[in-house]
């Protein structure tokens, strides 16, 4: 099985490390660039937007080639549990995800198509027999038999984790590196509760295009990944979640997806009350603002950098918890978070006075370089 996933990283990273050039190129060509028009926009100049197609093509060329191979070795059976039907709702929902998203990048669309896409994704997702069927929590019943339940409840799962991907793309390299920290840690997860082996080579393949193309998409970004590829991010980590976890309904392994991508379902969920409140309609849900966390970090005086690594380390605490309460049980994973949060109030103070020297030592450098370069001008 390693081998295996060695495999589907290895082919995933290099497909994605070196197409995304050709996407650069092809953003340009095509017009699909992200002009910073308006307040929500980080970025200061002109950056194309078409990283997501790399992303992709790393991951469909990785999984192509490992399921012919696998299948011909005999290592894996895809007429078990129904998996051809499965695969092929997956790529058609996400080719319907794909081709929106791609048209959005291109010229623009309207949220409400988004998410009519988003939904018909779901639906395909669904009837292909992805479905989350069972749920085994304390003072949660709900009967097994009732399909339709699970039926929306899926539907909604997917459309969820989709939009808390996207809402969170909103810093260079950070949708990519917390997607990228949320497939390790459900890797882990999944080797730990011997998940379906589909399950583990999908999300180390996804995880594999993610690494190929952080290094273009990390501050400072030489391209961003799009509606197309945060889209796909949170559209396939939604589905393999619920296929990683179809052999047990446990409690524990039910809450653990939902544990790992907590960071970004946290922002989602606060940004729909938000706009509930202020826009006082549902319409005003899809109505993009300049608050999500990432915003408010960079308002306090984070640079992009600074926000974005501290968004990673709380998306990597967040996935050691899940793993630790999967491994070892709540205890040990209460005590662990207990310890990070005191860790994080005794260094926080010294942490935020030591970034406002720094900012001051960097601005009052420049305010030196200035005079220098004003002095030589008088002089010549």
């Amino acid at each position: 099985m390693w081998g295996d996933i060695a495999i589907a990283f290895m082919i995933a990273f290099m497909t994605s490390f070196m197409m995304t050039p050709q996407t650069i190129k092809l953003a340009k060509k095509l017009g699909a660039v992200d002009t910073p028009k308006d307040e929500r926009r980080i970025n200061k100049i002109t950056m194309p937007r078409l990283g997501g197609l790399a992303v992709i093509a790393g991951f469909i060329i990785s999984i192509a080639y490992l399921l012919i191979v696998m299948t011909i070795e005999g290592n894996i059976d895809l007429a078990q549990d129904n998996y051809y039907s499965k695969l092929t709702g997956f790529v058609v929902g996400g080719l319907i995800i794909g081709v929106v998203c791609f048209f959005d990048d291109v010229k623009g669309a309207k949220a409400v198509v988004k998410l009519l896409a988003q939904i018909l994704a779901g639906i395909v997702v669904v009837k292909s027999g992805i479905m989350i069927d069972s749920m085994d929590i304390p003072f949660i019943k709900i009967d097994s038999e009732n399909v339709l339940f699970y039926q929306i409840l899926t539907v909604f799962w997917i459309i969820g984790i989709t939009n808390a991907m996207n809402l969170i793309d909103g810093l260079d390299g950070l949708s990519t590196g917390i997607s990228i920290i949320s497939c390790v840690s459900l890797l882990i997860i999944f080797s730990l509760n011997a998940s379906p082996l589909i399950s583990i080579i999908l999300i180390t393949a996804l995880c594999g295009s993610l690494v190929g193309f952080l290094p273009y998409n990390f501050n400072p970004a030489k391209t961003f990944i799009g509606d197309t590829g945060s889209n796909f991010l949170g559209y396939c980590l939604s589905i393999i979640s619920i296929l990683g976890i179809a052999k047990t309904y446990t409690a524990i392994v039910i809450v653990a997806p939902l544990i790992v991508l907590a960071l970004p379902l946290f922002d989602t969920v606060f940004a729909v009350f938000r706009r509930l409140i202020h826009g006082k309609s549902l319409k005003a849900i899809i109505e993009p603002d300049a608050n999500h966390l990432h915003h408010k970090m960079l308002r306090k005086g984070f640079t992009q950098k600074q926000a974005v690594l501290i968004m990673y380390g709380l998306s990597a605490t967040f996935g050691m918890f899940a793993i630790i309460l999967l491994e070892s049980g709540i205890w040990k994973a209460l005590s662990f978070a207990l310890i990070i949060i005191v860790i994080i109030a005794m260094g926080y103070k010294e942490f935020f006075k030591q970034r406002l020297l720094g900012d001051n030592e960097t601005e009052m450098e420049k305010q030196i370089e200035g005079q220098i370069d004003l002095q030589g001008k008088i002089d010549g």
